[in-house]
């Protein structure tokens, strides 16, 4: 194959769809042959599918050539590291036996994820165990942002007199959000600093802080506008992440049966062996 037609040629493997010729084409067929060696373009798809993954692109000509050039750049290192007879190197044929144990081991963990279907009851009980923890407070308020604790309290008793809050914002406060009036997104305790959270868990919708409100940022006086409970996803949105939750815990527990099922015998001069309690 001349080099001038690699670029049409990856192209079109690669934009072939489900329906295409090239795509129903048998595992073994051969996308190069380099040096005599036939090199299947299933192993390329491959290459290019994890390629992809770690540096998304567009999958645009240019970069499926790029890919294609740094497979054959593969392709001839590999060749020479198999003229070298590296892959009798002590290090080389661990690091391929273990590649070739996270292979297995992944389209093992794939098999097994597939004859597991988590139930309809355990789906709902794990529903609502989502519904439980989700139950929190959030809160809607507004602050300002000032260097020092006068400032601040210079501020409270302007607000005590009946002081517009935004205005005040606007014109002192130090943060993104003054020339918003102070306004904050809805938030929960755990998004914020503690002294902050605990300031506001503390007010009532419609008052302002009394005292200013000390965290690394500065000092703050806020004003809580209103509260709400949070909103967990519907039963049925939650389902494809409950059932995946489900899976990796069904296949947790498989292969700690077969890791304690399994016939094991250690080197005691190398794995210090702890003893189990009851």
């Amino acid at each position: 194959m001349k080099r001038s037609t690699l670029s049409l040629l990856v192209c079109a493997l690669l934009a072939a769809g489900p329906g295409s010729a090239l795509a129903e084409q048998d595992a073994d067929t051969v996308i190069a042959t380099v040096n005599g060696v036939e090199y299947p373009l299933d192993l390329f798809r491959l290459f290019y599918v994890e390629r992809l993954q770690q540096n998304p692109e567009a999958d645009t000509q240019a970069v499926q050539q790029r890919a294609f050039d740094e497979f054959m750049n593969l392709v001839v290192a590999s060749q020479e590291a198999e003229q070298r007879d590296l892959e009798d190197n002590r290090e080389v044929a661990a690091a391929l036996e273990l590649q070739r144990m996270k292979v297995l081991s992944s389209a093992a963990l794939g098999a097994m994820a597939e004859e597991i279907e988590p139930s309809e009851k355990a789906l709902k009980e794990a529903y609502d165990q989502v519904v439980e923890r989700a139950a929190r407070t959030e809160y809607k308020a507004r602050h300002i942002l000032v260097k020092d604790e006068a400032a601040a309290k210079k501020l409270i008793k302007q607000l005590d007199k009946g002081a517009d809050f935004a205005e005040l914002a606007k014109e002192h406060s130090l943060g993104p959000t003054g020339k918003n009036g102070g306004e904050l997104d809805w938030f929960d305790a755990g998004q914020m600093v503690a002294p902050f959270a605990e300031a506001v868990a503390a007010m009532k919708p419609g008052s302002h802080s009394e005292k200013p409100v000390q965290t690394q940022f500065g000092w703050h006086v806020i004003e809580l506008q209103e509260t709400r409970q949070a909103e967990p996803p519907s039963f049925e949105d939650a389902k494809p992440q409950l059932s995946a939750m489900l899976k990796r815990r069904e296949l947790g527990e498989r292969l700690t049966k077969m890791r304690d099922g399994a016939m094991v015998e250690l080197n005691e001069e190398i794995v210090t062996v702890t003893p189990k309690e009851d």
